[in-house]
């Protein structure tokens, strides 16, 4: 049985103010044959827009050309909605829209295939519930015979979660949690004080452990309320902002690029609090009506790591399986999942064994031709061993952009597209800050370890002996944390990664070496972007962030790459090609007067919609040249050919090229 599960807008790209479809961020599709995930991959990292809101038709290509399958060869096509939402999603966007025709959900989303595949699926078609496709995304995979699970996020389908008590094919649902009373939104709603928005909530999780609880604890109590049997009420926002505004906080609200005080400090350490006491309340009573020993977690929430250590240490549970996919994208495996279970067809306990399930980095022949297209920026070599040259490259005090083997599915880089460093000076913390992330200071970094050498620099519960997706978090042995001060976060926790050399042998073996130089079989682990940009997917991907950032050298596959002295690079960008990703336009308005503005702009249904780019009219002259010509030929064509103008045209296009709002491509790549 050949399945394809997949969770995204029925749209692509439209540049309008409204969003329409049936679901939107986190794009992502997956393909199972006979119960295993053969591929799975989010849209993000093929349209190179973050938090993807578009139908993913470039993952569902991927994934059938992964099976060697066409959509006729499926037995079915399912996604994370239920029908009658989607009727409902459908029948408004046409009240809405007078250009869209009325029609059923099911109609809606088999004319997105039919445009993009050229054929009818509505036959094929099937649905899932939200909840339930997140549910059966933890379930199945944890291994588990017996669990109690639960699935929290922000909303979808009407609510925004559930618990339920699941032994072996018995999954009963205890209850679902209202959209009302919705911990995601919650948690989202008050990002705005701290000068966020959504999907910045990891970003408070990490601000938390520099604040006092204690301090905001009777503001946010009033925020909700715990009541018998598990259960609680979130109070309406409008009440919400009005004990803001009550304790005079709203004057304070932090925006973005501003400074934190320690107001906004304590204010994200009671949210997390808050947060915490919350689902505790739920665990702990649910936990004591099942008696059950094992946790499972999935949706948005579940990504709150912070949170999963606590559960993982509470002593209620003998051990916890977070999935590692917790958002919505993990829902193209849950919904597929839901196609097995209803046809009775047996679903593997290893049907997600790890993670390694997106696009394969190349072969080294293949590679080799990418890099060469870059040839005139970068120099490259063939490398005998690139495990042992990355880790002297680390142990020296380096740091290096990694790519090898299938990128990972979710939103983790777990040793294939990865950047790495010396888990031991503090320093690096700022220094790959500066050299790439730009981004706050308090955040902190992940660390790598080999799993059998686990339980000697952390402190893991009883029960646990790995930690393989980076998505809980654990303490730092109080005499490791001097030593590993690049990883140890302020209030002396990690986000760790266990590696085991059956899951990822490549980087286990590279921790393996750096420990025979350094003693420390631990090394500094980050995902492989820049602030503006998804994880790195391509070969052409990890040259560019390679290139627009401050990394030291670049391992891809068994290749050592490095850059041209950096005053150099501006005026041979002008030897590339660009041209505009697919979520961006040029944009030309007339102001008062002779004033024109020229610039790049976002589309308008982006989640992560970017403040337009203005450009001068030379370098918008170029780029909207309608060729195929490198930047230099446009400039040539156009008689720009003043030394100074060339500079200013090169700098101004390295800086667009940084943050994402063009492309720049070799010409024959």
């Amino acid at each position: 049985m050949l399945v394809l599960g997949w969770h995204g807008n029925s749209q692509q790209f439209e540049f309008q103010d409204d969003s329409s479809g049936i679901s939107y961020h986190d794009g992502a599709a997956a393909i199972l044959r006979d119960g295993v995930v053969v591929a799975a991959l989010e849209e993000e990292r093929l349209n190179r827009v973050k938090h993807s809101s578009y139908f993913p038709v470039r993952a569902i290509r991927f994934c059938l050309d992964q099976a060697g399958a066409t959509l006729r060869d499926l037995d079915a096509i399912v996604t994370d909605s239920d029908e009658d939402f989607c009727d409902f999603v459908a029948a408004r966007d046409a009240s809405l829209d007078p250009r869209r025709p009325f029609q059923s959900g099911r109609q809606l989303l088999a004319s997105s295939f039919e445009r993009e595949f050229g054929v009818d699926i509505s036959d094929k078609l099937r649905f899932c519930r939200h909840h339930l496709a997140h549910l059966y995304s933890a379930w199945y995979p944890s291994g588990f015979t017996e669990a109690l699970a639960l699935c929290i996020d922000g909303y979808g389908d009407g609510s925004s979660g559930l618990v339920a008590h699941c032994r072996r094919e018995e999954l009963n649902v205890l209850r679902h949690l209202s959209e009302a009373n919705s911990l995601g939104n919650f948690y989202m709603q008050q990002l705005f004080y701290l000068g966020y928005q959504r999907f910045d909530e990891y970003k408070v999780m990490g601000l938390a452990p520099y604040g006092d609880p204690t301090v905001f604890e009777p503001l946010f109590e009033s925020m909700y309320e715990l009541e018998p049997e598990g259960r609680f009420t979130i109070v309406p926002t409008v009440d919400r902002l009005l004990a803001l505004t009550e304790q005079g906080l709203t004057t304070e609200a932090r925006r973005k690029g501003q400074p934190f005080t320690q107001t906004h400090q304590d204010y994200a350490a009671a949210l997390q609090t808050a947060l915490e006491r919350i689902v505790d309340h739920v665990v702990t009573h649910f936990h004591k009506v099942t008696g059950a020993r094992r946790l499972c977690m999935s949706g948005g929430v579940a990504h709150n790591c912070t949170l999963n250590g606590k559960l993982a240490r509470s002593g209620k549970f003998d051990q916890i399986y977070v999935q590692p996919a917790a958002h919505d994208a993990g829902n193209a495996v849950g919904a597929a999942l839901a196609v097995f279970r209803d046809a009775g067809q047996p679903i593997r306990r290893d049907v997600l064994c790890n993670l390694f399930l997106g696009t394969d980095i190349g072969t080294q022949d293949a590679i080799e031709t990418k890099l060469y297209a870059w040839k005139p920026l970068i120099s490259f070599e063939r490398l005998d061993n690139a495990a042992h040259t990355a880790a002297h490259l680390l142990a020296s005090g380096a740091v290096i952009g990694w790519a090898q083997g299938r990128s990972e599915f979710g939103p983790r880089a777990l040793g294939n597209r990865s950047i790495l460093a010396d888990p031991r000076p503090s320093e690096n913390k700022r220094i790959i800050n500066a050299m790439v992330k730009k981004r706050e200071d308090y955040r902190p970094f992940a660390p790598a370890v080999l799993e059998e050498r686990l339980a000697d620099y952390f402190e893991i519960p009883p029960g646990m002996h790995r930690v393989p997706y980076m998505i809980i978090v654990l303490p730092v042995r109080p005499e490791s944390r001097s030593l590993l001060q690049a990883v140890t976060h302020v209030d002396g926790s990690a986000r760790v990664q266990s590696v085991s050399s059956t899951d990822n042998p490549l980087f286990h073996a590279l921790i393996c070496e750096f420990a025979r130089l350094t003693g420390v079989p631990v090394v500094l682990n980050t995902s492989f972007n820049n602030n503006a940009e998804p994880i790195v997917d391509s070969v052409d991907d990890c040259v560019a962030t390679f290139l627009t950032s401050g990394i030291n050298t670049l391992i891809v596959g068994d290749w050592l790459v490095r850059k041209m002295e950096l005053a150099q690079i501006p005026g041979a960008l002008l030897d590339l090609t660009p041209s505009l990703p697919p979520s961006r336009r040029f944009v030309q308005r007339h102001g008062p007067g002779a004033t024109t503005w020229l610039g790049i702009e976002s589309a308008g249904n982006q989640y992560t919609a970017d403040q337009p780019r203005q450009t001068s009219p030379e370098l918008f002259n170029v780029l909207t040249d309608d060729s195929a010509l490198s930047l230099r030929q446009r400039c040539s064509k156009r008689r720009y050919d003043d030394p100074h103008l060339l500079a200013r045209l090169a700098a101004d296009l390295f800086s667009l090229w940084s943050a994402r709002a063009i492309r720049l491509l070799p010409s024959d790549a």
